[in-house]
């Protein structure tokens, strides 16, 4: 079981690997050489100190001490240099690679339903596309290369060691093979701490996010004190397993540092001896412990990069997890549908968000060119039939068709490119004028632009921005008021040129005046379009054709608007007679 576990986790790290690290070829193999050529440096300074020592207590000229000592310092030199060229293509290699992946799981998310979005916010998706990421980014960065490295220049110092006598390399073998044991054992207890603090990270930057974007609606309703007491128990949750995922690193270093102090110790009494007995000379005593402390450099980074390897352990299977979710909703074979205005049928269609169901055999039949106004109580299911028609979400039974095509038959950016939808919440990008109004189809000429926003009534509105479609826009739409946000939104929809248009409730946050400048520029874009109008105040649906009544899901009513509206028995007859939407029968 622990072998097929093991073959898993190798699969796994060779197909990221293979994905990300190999296709820069040329970068790995110059690092590579950078490596090993600071190993072979490494190995030879000693022995140019030991001469030098050696030789300085002889009566040997002067002038080899002088070529000694500069060709230490030359070789000294190359070997800083070498380390910081590769230090930087190292990083280098890190950034692209970690970048690339993190583009991958972005794109992979925005991929993903509705449904998963629903249950995940939006900092633990942060902390998962960054986080995570973050934690790979010393695996990426030539992790192989480098333990590689390590090993050999542990290897060779070993070697040189036992060269010099058999004792003491016998007795750092020890030594080093008692170290790795240590670090296995202790890695092994200590993953799936930091697997749990990550997940606990994850949880945390979640809430922080949810509450931060809600930070106006938590003081208005004195929440503060509710909020700080779950950022402190989330605290007091994560202490424990980030001081037992430290503790479990602590431990390794301190391992290290004490089998390291024992090894010294045995080299020097070693050397004492053999120095007493006249075996050795002072400059192979020195060559000796600066061996044994250089062994130490290639067995602390082989720890940090376990360490590393420990993250990445507990970051990879989330990824992992993360990539191995399938959306729901997958694109269709690529019906392309036609351009103009789009017929909508529902054919018995029944959705649940989850098991209890929203809509129950739901029947509509709209025309092309046809307005459809959606009445009902809020959860009656209106808003939900605009997330089907997009398929943000696919029912559990029955058909939706467009012009007699099965929705499920078109890939979504064709489906979504011919329907549009225009909701009381707008999302302005932090970015230009120009990229909100587009989303960065290049496509859209600024003539087109400009136009828009005349045909609503923004032209002194974009007169008086200070780059014109250049201008920046704040996150969130903070630079904007509520109606040029929402103006904005429609304006995103006649750029798009839809066949299918669906208002949920769009001109809510509209003023009086503002939503009378918006009915001219409704009209037009309305014009040979077919259109749902989700509503919530009766006049938002005078320009109707067709009315239907949702109650908890069904349709208790519809029909023709004017044949409803003069009909003293229909439901929507005692609305206009009340002057609300939801009344009770």
């Amino acid at each position: 079981m622990s072998n097929s576990k093991g073959s898993n986790t190798f699969n796994h790290y060779y197909s990221m690997l293979s994905k990300y690290l190999l296709p820069h070829k040329s970068s790995l193999i110059g690092l590579t050489i950078l490596l090993f050529g600071s190993i072979g440096l490494q190995l030879v300074n000693p022995q140019i100190i030991r001469y030098f020592i050696d030789t300085a207590g002889s009566d040997k000229p002067i002038e080899l001490l002088m070529y000694a000592a500069l060709l230490f310092i030359g070789f000294s030199l190359v070997q800083q240099i070498i380390a910081v060229i590769a230090t930087y293509v190292s990083e280098n290699l890190a950034w692209r690679t970690t970048n690339k992946l993190r583009g991958d799981l972005a794109e992979h998310c925005l991929r993903l339903d509705m449904s998963f979005h629903k249950s995940n916010t939006s900092g633990s998706l942060i902390e998962r596309v960054d986080g995570d990421v973050n934690a790979l980014a010393n695996f990426f960065s030539s992790f192989i290369i480098n333990m590689a490295g390590n090993l050999f220049l542990m290897l060779g110092i070993i070697i040189l060691l036992f060269r010099e006598n058999m004792w003491i390399g016998a007795g750092m073998l020890v030594f080093v093979i008692s170290i790795f044991s240590i670090v296995k054992w202790i890695r092994k207890i200590a993953a799936p701490v930091w697997q749990n603090w990550r997940q606990a990270n994850a949880e945390f930057y979640g809430f922080i996010g949810e509450h931060l974007e809600g930070t106006e609606d938590t003081r208005a309703n004195g929440a503060s004190g509710f909020v700080m007491n779950r950022f402190y128990s989330l605290l007091r949750r994560m202490f424990p397993l980030r001081k037992k995922a430290f503790l479990g690193f602590a431990s390794m270093w301190i391992s290290t540092i004490i089998v390291f102090a024992l090894a010294n110790a045995m080299a020097l009494v070693i050397c004492a001896h053999l120095w007493k007995t006249g075996q050795i000379t002072i400059g192979t005593i020195y060559l000796i412990f600066f061996y044994t402390e250089l062994l130490a450099k290639p067995i602390e980074k082989i720890r940090l990069q376990l360490e590393d390897l420990q993250k990445a352990d507990a970051s990879m299977k989330r990824i992992r997890e993360l990539f191995n979710l399938k959306p729901k909703v997958q694109d269709g074979p690529g019906v392309l549908l036609p351009e103009g205005p789009l017929a909508v049928a529902f054919h018995d269609v029944t959705f649940g968000y989850d098991d209890q169901p929203n809509l129950l055999s739901l029947n509509i039949d709209l025309k092309p060119g046809q307005v459809l106004g959606l009445l009902g109580r809020t959860g009656s299911g209106k808003t939900t039939i605009g997330r089907l028609l997009l398929r943000f979400y696919d029912p559990q039974d029955g058909q939706i068709t467009l012009n007699d095509v099965d929705i499920k038959q078109c890939t979504l950016s064709e489906l979504r490119s011919k329907v549009a939808l225009v909701t009381q919440s707008i999302e302005i990008l932090q970015g230009s004028v120009r990229d909100n109004l587009t989303f960065y189809n290049r496509s859209i000429s600024d003539e087109a632009i400009v136009a828009v926003l005349g045909d609503l009534g923004l032209t002194e509105w974009y007169a008086a921005l200070p780059n014109g479609l250049d201008t920046l826009l704040d996150s969130g739409g903070g630079s904007l008021s509520a109606g040029e946000a929402q103006l904005l939104a429609f304006a995103r929809v006649f750029l798009s040129e839809p066949g299918l248009v669906i208002l949920d409730e769009a001109s809510s946050r509209l003023d009086p005046l503002t939503e009378q400048r918006l009915e001219k520029a409704v009209d037009k874009l309305l014009r040979e379009r077919t259109c749902i109008i989700i509503a919530h105040r009766l006049s938002t649906i005078e320009r109707a054709d067709q009315i239907i009544i949702l109650d908890q899901g069904a349709i208790v009513e519809s029909g023709e608007r004017n044949k409803l509206a003069t009909d003293p028995s229909s439901r929507f007859n005692r609305m206009l007679a009340a002057g609300l939407e939801e009344v009770t029968v």
